[in-house]
């Protein structure tokens, strides 16, 4: 379980978290939505101890991440950053590998090489492995980062924006993959989505935020409703069903 408490965040005299307390329960995939502003990527950044914690707690199965060691929430915790950039010329199966550090600590075995090609293969990169990332499309590179975590194979996938660039193929693929990942595999996926259709077809769980406040946290299909997504987006948001799954009817 994911155990979230008060947790407040300033950037200078601003508040972008306010008092947020969550528990996310083991499997599944948490979808955590909101408008521009809302502290998604805050929380997430907190989450994945990218930004230092400045009130509250965060733990991870019992794990205070104030306090546990960077190798062993590396192997309870991958995570995948929206602004990861990468200066240096690095192929893309070395960068895959890269998730396998916290295993190896530089000395990979035959078992760690074989998880890097079954990602490589899951997230059809298999082609492109010997290509450097600074040769590939922003879409391919998104794959790549999202191997790179999901190699790390941990019980937690804490994903920001993982969308992002994805054409609706791979976008369609990548949140399947997901799925897979949580049904067949145990895993817990934390995703922070832009497209609330995306949450709607795929997400157990819905995290809404607004202005910093946790404003919903209940299950996909009780969440979608032109009450809610109205409220939270500050417009008219027709909901229609399609092969039995709520989408929002937001883009006319």
């Amino acid at each position: 379980m994911i155990t979230i408490e008060n947790v407040t965040f300033h950037h200078g005299r601003s508040r972008i978290l306010h008092n947020v307390s969550l528990n996310i329960k083991k499997g599944g995939i948490t979808a955590v939505i909101g408008p521009n502003g809302a502290g998604k990527s805050t929380l997430f950044s907190l989450m994945a101890r990218i930004s230092p914690l400045q009130s509250g707690s965060i733990r991870f199965d019992g794990l205070d991440i104030r306090k546990t060691q960077a190798r062993e929430l590396a192997r309870k915790v991958a995570i995948m950053r929206q602004d990861t950039h990468v200066d240096s010329r690095i192929s893309v199966r070395d960068m895959v590998g890269f998730g396998r550090y916290p295993h190896h600590q530089g000395r990979p075995s035959e078992n760690d090489h074989d998880k890097v090609e079954k990602a490589l293969d899951l997230f059809a990169l298999t082609e492109l492995a010997g290509r450097f990332l600074d040769e590939l499309s922003g879409g391919q590179r998104q794959r790549v980062l999202v191997a790179m975590a999901y190699v790390q194979d941990t019980d937690y996938l804490l994903l920001d924006e993982p969308l992002n660039n994805l054409d609706m193929y791979y976008a369609r693929e990548l949140m399947r993959q997901l799925r897979d990942l949580a049904d067949n595999h145990g895993k817990t996926v934390v995703v922070v989505l832009h497209e609330i259709n995306y949450a709607a077809s795929h997400a157990d769980m819905i995290v809404a935020l607004k202005d910093g406040y946790v404003v919903a946290h209940t299950d996909t299909a009780s969440f979608m409703t032109e009450e809610n997504l109205s409220r939270i987006y500050g417009m008219p948001v027709p909901i229609e069903t399609v092969k039995g799954c709520k989408f929002a009817i937001h883009h006319t």
